[in-house]
């Protein structure tokens, strides 16, 4: 069966939608970055620049690096923008855009998150490494997704669950690809699951004018314990880029620079300097 054109939107020009690309201008390897600035900070270091496109605020440049290609792409903040994109970049290559159907041999492709986080654990010092082992959802995105099931690590998820049951949340965990996780190990300062929140001022326990409602929320995950794992560090986006991955086929891992430590209220007085070095050691070790 055909997927329907309002199902899976395309431009005049056959091009997807929101990412504005086609399916010969992505590569296999996909850096993901939020913020769309940082897109040149990563392409600057590639060999070769062969496409550059933009849309709104996902912009995407596609080249080559020793002989390897790769893609890097502004996903924007959040989950919602983490849907949008990560199912595009299957489509483009695992759907026949011409014939609209689901190709039979089906593609995995790699992405690798290069972010920024706040530090839960007073010991991750701002400019510090952290590679995420879990995504922790806070937000509600697999909800949407028939095959939610997939990705979750139940024990990891049940433990969550009675943690969090005074408060009626019910995070979601998805893993971490583990041989993109045993690569990139040896290169970070930290290793921990990771929380990504739905939002950046109350879901983060931040207040301004208005009262979060889980005023302690932070306090909470920073106590969490299940077997040898903790919670280390918070975002908006890794729970969503595992979770669709797993459900998708694809492999993916999330590297964080800390900014913030919220154990001891410090802030990066230049993490753009952690950032750089990151994104080069990310490139630099590129797995096979």
């Amino acid at each position: 069966m055909s997927i329907t054109e309002a199902d899976l939107i395309l431009s005049p020009e056959g091009r997807i939608y929101h990412l504005n690309l086609l399916p010969e201008e992505l590569a296999p390897t996909v850096i993901l970055v939020g913020d769309p600035n940082r897109v040149e900070k990563v392409s600057k270091y590639f060999d070769t620049i062969e496409i550059k496109q933009q849309n709104r605020e996902i912009i995407t440049h596609s080249g080559w690096l020793d002989k390897r290609h790769i893609s890097v792409i502004s996903t924007g903040m959040g989950t919602d923008n983490i849907d949008i994109v990560l199912n595009e970049l299957d489509a483009l290559v695992n759907v026949d855009l011409k014939t609209r159907r689901i190709k039979e041999n089906l593609t995995s492709l790699t992405f690798i998150r290069i972010g920024t986080c706040g530090a839960l654990q007073a010991e991750n010092e701002v400019d510090s490494m952290i590679v995420s082992t879990h995504g922790v959802g806070f937000d509600n995105l697999l909800e949407y997704y028939r095959d939610k099931a997939a990705p979750v690590d139940q024990p990891i998820e049940t433990a969550l669950a009675h943690f969090f049951e005074k408060e009626s949340l019910h995070p979601y965990v998805a893993s971490a690809d583990k041989d993109l996780l045993m690569h990139y190990a040896p290169y970070a300062d930290s290793l921990g699951m990771t929380a990504t929140c739905s939002g950046f001022y109350a879901p983060q326990g931040r207040r301004v004018r208005l009262m979060p409602r889980f005023t302690t929320l932070l306090d909470k995950l920073r106590e969490f314990r299940y077997q040898d794992e903790r919670v280390v560090n918070f975002e908006m986006e890794t729970s969503g880029i595992y979770g669709l991955s797993q459900l998708m086929a694809h492999r993916a891992l999330s590297v964080n620079v800390v900014v913030a430590n919220r154990a001891k209220g410090t802030f990066s007085k230049n993490y753009a300097k952690a950032m750089d070095e990151t994104i080069k050691m990310v490139l630099q070790n590129l797995p096979g």
